[in-house]
């Protein structure tokens, strides 16, 4: 049948998928979060389901297996929310429910014990509904990047000291995006073992940003002069920690001792979870990287 054709095709889909982010072979949270929305799309379109209750078990099924496939990438786990959260609103929109006065929360909706409403009505229009909310979420996120880069005038100002370390996409574009109309410095620890950091001072310093390179060591011994310490990060864990590049911690206590601001910029990374919950699962160090990268032999 045409239907069993469809869904051997997603699955494919989805085991390919799975075993990129085993093997680490989606770069960036963007391309993981780009990726994980396009496939629950065509979970919404090509799985049978009668009623939002049954689509929402296949999404939640269809998630856990691709969080359990890379545990670290929250944000597959938070463009999974987000679709179920769409799901919930398409649901009650089309049931007439005022959800103005009584829209969810994403964090609400996840700590609920109870749901209120069983989802079992089988509504006309509800799949094209959800796709085209996906559809402009998938449009969003396209930009999300951009919109955090037209907001670095509002932070960055005219002959400041900037620190950075290794090299952050996100950073890198909301660094040339405040040199279109400020002059500044920028400092960036280059970010040892992987030294990413002399790649964004070349990049950086291509657009005619005055840019220099330190090692990890020197942080402290700069940090005075410094007016602001701009990071990426991979994850901003729920009590506001962050799981982010190697030296980030180092210069963060430097910034604190000297009394410098701090920033983060990044996309989708929030995560309801703890540090400590990582921890049985030995994430909380990061995943046990191939020595050849680092060692030249």
């Amino acid at each position: 049948m045409p239907g069993d054709g469809k869904e051997s095709e997603l699955t494919e889909r989805i085991e390919t998928f799975m075993g990129q982010l085993r093997q680490r072979q989606t770069p960036g949270s963007y391309n993981v979060a780009y990726t994980t929305l396009d496939i629950l799309r065509r979970v919404v379109s090509q799985t049978r389901w009668q009623t939002a209750k049954d689509l929402m078990v296949i999404v939640k099924r269809e998630g856990k297996r691709l969080v359990s496939a890379q545990p670290s990438e929250t944000v597959v786990g938070n463009m999974i929310r987000r679709v179920l959260k769409i799901i919930r609103e398409e649901y009650a929109r089309l049931r007439g429910q005022n959800e103005e006065g009584d829209q969810e929360s994403l964090h609400k909706l996840l700590v609920a014990g109870v749901e209120d409403d069983d989802y079992s009505l089988s509504l006309h229009g509800l799949k094209p509904a959800v796709i085209e909310a996906i559809n402009e979420m998938m449009t969003e996120l396209e930009s999300s990047a951009d919109n955090i880069a037209m907001q670095a005038l509002e932070h960055i100002h005219s002959n400041e000291i900037i620190m950075t370390v290794g090299r952050s996409r996100t950073v890198e574009s909301f660094l040339k995006s405040a040199a279109r109309k400020r002059k500044f410095q920028v400092i960036v620890a280059e970010g040892g073992p992987f030294y990413q950091g002399q790649v964004l001072a070349k990049n950086l310093a291509e657009k005619g940003i005055e840019t220099v390179v330190i090692t990890d060591s020197a942080v402290f011994a700069m940090m005075s002069r410094v007016n602001k310490v701009i990071i990426g990060t991979h994850t901003v864990m729920a009590n506001g920690g962050l799981k982010a590049i190697n030296g980030s911690h180092g210069i963060a206590l430097a910034a604190k001792h000297h009394s410098v601001p701090v920033s983060c910029a990044c996309l989708l990374e929030d995560s309801l979870l703890y540090l400590l919950a990582l921890i049985p699962t030995g994430l909380e160090s990061g995943p046990i990287m191939a020595p050849e990268e680092t060692l030249e032999l």
